[in-house]
């Protein structure tokens, strides 16, 4: 059987791989010049592959689509993924959070490992090749169509991405096929990410607050708190707690939302308050700006008393019980409001994609096209931070690659 894969990344690698195990005549077109462009950035550059936990946990990280995967997952779960890639010379090392690694830190050997493991089973590349459109015939698959012309196969693999990081070719390509061959595409958006906030946050920027509470609720209705990191940006708020957030509210309007942090979650209320009041009685002829930095970084000290109309020139001896109770309240409980999430240029993952309802979860097929196959960020899936991503597309394009089968 002829098969072409549609993308150089992390699910289409799989895909080809898997594929051309099965004894099938494999292509793989990029339309880069090079494999694995997304790969190179993930991880901040060091690629975490995987997350070393097994199936049933790895759903609970799962956002939207782990119904769906869990076939796709048991096939092939993070210690199958594990055990390959070092089966073809590449060390790993799992670290906190069960994040898996490269021993190297480098994400390069991941790329190199598939595309050494890919050329061994025989499959062969194409760069630079930018397919234009998928040919169908009564539908069933006949082919692909690129500026060089037309590719006859008897399968095609999609596994083009989504629209996170375009500047790696994740430019919506698969996205335009499906739809062009009468799939629903759930509309994309942004996850992993930053968010916007109203006002202005510039005398922060850069401000990381290691153990606070983020808190958003829709409504009365708490729909995340967790504490983490929280980084300020000159735009908003960003960080490990903030990007998980963004996994649970990108498909909710922003004005829906109300957040807050509490700076300070191992005291409660009546702990900090007395602290509050020993510091002023203690500290009394010191002014609030040197007082707050016992609880906050400089510049964030400064921007809560600003909230809370205490000026930091006051003296501690000269702030009233309301002041107090404002001030408390603030580093208990700071409101933000979110406007919108940053951008897919800044986006580790999209979220939304080819509906999961018309294809099969066990080989990854098109119940609109034989033949035709998705797999990877182009489809529905999306999920938390920690190397689930990277196994979603690896998991998929094991599954499509499988599932076919050598006449």
């Amino acid at each position: 059987m002829k098969v072409v894969v549609i993308g150089g990344g992390a699910s289409g690698l799989m895909a080809a791989y898997a594929a051309a195990k099965n004894g099938n005549e494999v292509i793989l077109v990029e339309k880069n010049e090079k494999l694995g462009k997304k790969i190179y950035i993930t991880g901040k550059g060091r690629c975490n592959v995987t997350n070393d936990c097994p199936p049933d946990e790895f759903l609970q990280h799962v956002v939207h689509g782990e119904k769906f995967l869990r076939s796709a997952i048991y096939q092939f779960p993070p210690q199958k993924l594990m055990d390959f890639l070092e089966s073809e010379g590449l060390p790993l090392k799992v670290e906190r959070g069960n994040r898996v690694f490269p021993v190297s830190d480098h994400a390069s050997d991941v790329t190199k490992t598939l595309e050494r493991a890919c050329k061994n089973a025989g499959v062969t590349f194409e760069f630079d090749t930018e397919i234009l459109k998928i040919d169908v015939l009564h539908s069933t698959m006949r082919g692909i169509v690129s500026k060089n012309g037309e590719i006859l196969c008897d399968a095609a693999v999609v596994a083009t991405g989504g629209l996170s990081y375009p500047s790696t070719g994740s430019t919506g390509d698969g996205l335009k096929f499906a739809k062009e061959l009468g799939h629903t595409v759930v509309p994309c958006r942004p996850s992993l990410t930053g968010l916007n906030l109203r006002g202005d946050f510039t005398p922060v920027q850069g401000v990381s607050v290691k153990n606070a509470v983020l808190t958003a609720k829709r409504g009365q209705k708490i729909i995340f708190s967790e504490m983490g990191e929280l980084l300020f940006t000159h735009y908003g708020v960003s960080g490990p707690l903030v990007l998980s957030l963004s996994a649970l509210i990108n498909r909710l309007p922003p004005d829906s939302l109300s957040l807050s942090v509490d700076f300070k979650p191992a005291l409660d209320e009546k702990t900090l308050d007395e602290r509050l009041i020993r510091d002023f009685t203690e500290r009394k002829n010191e002014q609030m700006k040197s007082v707050i930095r016992g609880l906050l970084p400089a510049s964030l000290g400064l921007f809560v008393l600003n909230f809370a109309k205490i000026s930091p020139q006051k003296q501690a001896n000269a702030v009233t019980r309301e002041e107090r109770q404002k001030l408390l309240s603030a580093l208990k409980s700071f409101p933000l409001t979110p406007t919108s999430l940053r951008g897919f240029d800044e986006a580790v993952v999209t979220s939304g994609g080819v509906d999961l309802k018309e294809v099969d979860p066990k080989t990854m097929e098109s119940k609109k096209v034989k033949g035709l196959y998705f797999c990877g960020e182009v489809l529905d899936i999306d999920a938390f931070t920690g190397g689930f991503n990277l196994q979603i597309a690896f998991s998929t394009g094991y599954a499509a690659g499988n599932a076919l089968k050598a006449n």
